[in-house]
C-alpha cells in the first residue's frame, strides 16, 4: 500500500486567477516539496503552452503538464508543434493534457461546436499520426492524454492517447474506466481535496469549486448517471453531491478517499487543494505538505 507521502503525484492550478508572481512561488515550491507533476488550466486568460514554457524555463525538475489545452483554441498542428517544442527545450519535462471543453469554447472563437467523440477522435488521430513537422533529434514522443469521463471518449483515450484525465468521477467508477482503458494506459485522476475536520468549511471549499461545473450539461449528465437528481446540481448544489466528489478531512481521511481511487484503477492522484480560507492563499498549503513526497 502506498504511504500517504506517495499518494499524490502532482497538483493542478487555476494558474488564470493567480498573478504571475505566485504562480511562479507555488510551483517553485511544489518543486521544493517534490512533486513530480505541476498542471496548469486552459481558461480564457493566458495563453496555456506559454505559460508552461515559462514554468519550465524557471524550474529544473518538475514536469509541467496542460490541463487541459482545449482542441478548439489551436489545430492539431499547432499542438503538435507546442508539444514537441516544450519536450525539448525543458529536457522532456512537459505532459501535453488535451480535451474538447465544452461548448463556449468553440462559440467564443466563432467555431462551430462539433460532435465529441469526432472531433476528439480526428484530433488526436493527426496528433498522433504522420505529419510534415520535422523532428529534432532526442526528442522522444511527448506523453498526451485526454480528459475523458464517458466510456466513448475514454475509447478515443485508449486508441490514440497514452491516458486519460478524468473529473468529477466517483471511485467506483475508476474499474470501468480502467476496462475500457485497457491496463496499459495511465489512469490520472484530479480530485480537489480540502484538509479541515470542519464540515462546513468543507462543504463551503467544496461548493466553491464546484459551482462552475454545475450548470454544464456534459457535467450534469454524468451526475444523473451516478445517481443524482437535478435538485443535486440545481442551486449551490445539495450537501450530497459535494460530500460525493470533494473529499475533506483529516489527512488520513483524504488519503483513504485516494486509495480508492488507486485500488479501483486509477495511476495517478493530481490534487487540486482547496483553501480553508479563500482570504488566505497559505490555507491551501497544509494539504500539500501533508501529501508531499518529501514531506516537511
Amino acid at each position: 500500500m502506498k504511504t500517504m507521502n506517495s499518494l499524490v503525484s502532482g497538483v493542478i492550478l487555476a494558474a488564470d486567477t493567480m498573478s504571475s508572481d505566485d504562480l511562479l512561488r507555488t510551483v517553485q515550491r511544489l518543486e521544493s516539496l517534490g512533486y513530480d507533476q505541476a498542471w496548469v488550466t486552459d481558461m480564457y486568460g493566458r495563453e496555456i503552452y506559454v505559460t508552461a514554457a515559462w514554468l519550465l524555463a524557471r524550474t529544473t525538475r518538475i514536469r509541467v503538464a496542460s490541463g487541459i489545452a482545449h482542441i478548439y483554441g489551436r489545430d492539431a498542428t499547432a499542438s503538435i508543434q507546442a508539444g514537441r517544442t516544450l519536450s525539448e527545450l525543458s529536457n522532456g519535462r512537459f505532459i501535453q493534457g488535451v480535451g474538447v471543453s465544452h461548448p463556449i469554447a468553440a462559440t467564443m472563437r466563432g467555431l462551430e461546436w462539433e460532435n465529441p467523440i469526432d472531433k476528439a477522435s480526428s484530433y488526436l488521430a493527426a496528433m498522433r499520426g504522420e505529419t510534415p513537422l520535422s523532428v529534432r533529434a532526442g526528442v522522444d514522443t511527448v506523453p498526451l492524454y485526454l480528459a475523458a469521463h464517458g466510456p466513448k471518449m475514454l475509447g478515443v483515450a485508449a486508441r490514440h492517447a497514452d491516458g486519460a484525465n478524468i473529473y468529477m468521477q466517483l471511485p467506483e467508477y475508476m474499474a470501468d474506466a480502467r476496462a475500457i482503458l485497457g491496463p496499459d494506459k495511465v489512469l490520472n485522476v484530479l480530485l480537489p481535496c480540502c484538509l479541515t475536520t470542519d464540515r462546513e468549511v468543507g462543504l463551503a471549499a467544496g461548493r466553491a469549486a464546484l459551482s462552475i461545473y454545475l450548470p454544464l450539461p456534459a457535467y450534469q449528465r454524468q451526475w444523473a448517471k451516478q445517481g443524482f437528481a437535478e435538485s443535486d446540481w440545481s442551486g449551490k448544489g445539495s450537501d450530497r453531491l459535494v460530500e460525493a466528489y470533494i473529499p475533506w478531512g483529516d489527512a488520513g481521511a483524504i488519503a483513504a478517499r485516494m486509495r480508492e481511487y488507486l485500488d479501483a484503477g486509477a495511476t495517478n492522484i493530481i490534487v487540486s487543494s482547496l483553501p480553508t480560507d479563500r482570504r488566505d492563499a497559505e490555507s491551501k498549503w497544509s494539504l500539500l505538505e501533508a501529501f508531499a513526497p518529501m514531506r516537511v
